[in-house]
């Protein structure tokens, strides 16, 4: 009976908080099978479902070419972000170079507005004849997100037992042998984790890819989504069908990837 009701409290406790979260993805699918009229309307259930925002969506704007955009150039992003993330931390935090203040610096480099990097960066593409186009933005995403992957490999490589890299050392291995070889294999989690929050990092991210793509060819899903409109209203029923088929993918690794997320991301907070 005690825990019964404990439970009941629970439930309520958490109630509104799953409501929080949950109560605009209901509302998005609610719109996406509204007609015009009805979201007009501001009835939060459509009162005649309609299909036809889903195949009016994709037939519209392109949506498959920029989901593949945003897909293409996160997972490249964060598999650069990776390359560079993991030896600089390693550098930093066993090889003493740089000393405290360049990890100081690299995390607080990630404090500054985004804002403010755009125009270097803009010139920076422009001289390297990489505006509008995707490697342009797999470099931009996966130079930008190093300070964060830093901060999450830290700890990793911070438990790593010392012991294990010194017997390397005394076997002959080198600094980067024993990254790879030792170190990498034993905070795997933590690279897979890191990995997967970089690489949702970039696939939200909207004011560079906005400013560095001009085309369909080369636009992610958010700017996509963002000049989805009709010659006089916006059509919020394909917008919201468009949302939906673009976030689809990043649910997805949520659902899929959840244990090594939780796993990497729990063990990698204890120092």
């Amino acid at each position: 009976m005690r825990l019964g009701t404990r439970h009941l409290w629970l439930a309520m406790a958490t109630a509104p908080i799953v409501g929080f979260f949950a109560l605009p993805i209901l509302y998005l699918v609610a719109v996406s099978f509204k007609t015009k009229d009805d979201v007009l309307s501001g009835n939060f259930w459509p009162t005649v479902p309609t299909l036809a925002n889903w195949p009016g969506a994709f037939e519209a704007a392109g949506i498959a070419g920029f989901i593949f955009n945003s897909v293409a150039v996160s997972v490249l992003g964060g598999l650069l972000t990776i390359a560079l993330a993991l030896p600089s931390s390693y550098a930093v935090l066993r090889l003493k170079i740089g000393g405290r203040w360049l990890a100081d610096l690299t995390l607080s480099s990630y404090m500054a507005p985004p804002i403010v990097a755009l125009i270097p960066l803009f010139f920076l593409l422009k001289a390297a004849g990489l505006l509008n186009t995707r490697a342009g933005l797999v470099l931009v995403y996966g130079f930008a997100n190093v300070p964060v992957a830093f901060w999450l490999l830290t700890p990793f490589l911070r438990r790593t037992p010392i012991e294990i890299e010194q017997a390397a050392a005394m076997d002959g291995a080198g600094p980067l042998r024993t990254l790879l070889q030792i170190v990498a294999p034993i905070i795997a989690p933590g690279i897979v984790a890191t990995l997967i929050i970089v690489t949702v990092l970039s696939y939200n991210e909207f004011l560079f890819a906005s400013a560095f793509t001009f085309s369909d060819a080369t636009r992610t899903l958010p700017v996509g989504i963002s000049l989805f409109q009709g010659d006089r209203l916006v059509n919020f029923g394909q917008m919201a069908a468009a949302s939906l088929a673009g976030i689809a993918p990043v649910y997805l690794i949520a659902l899929f990837m959840q244990r090594y997320l939780i796993s990497g991301l729990a063990h990698g907070g204890v120092k």
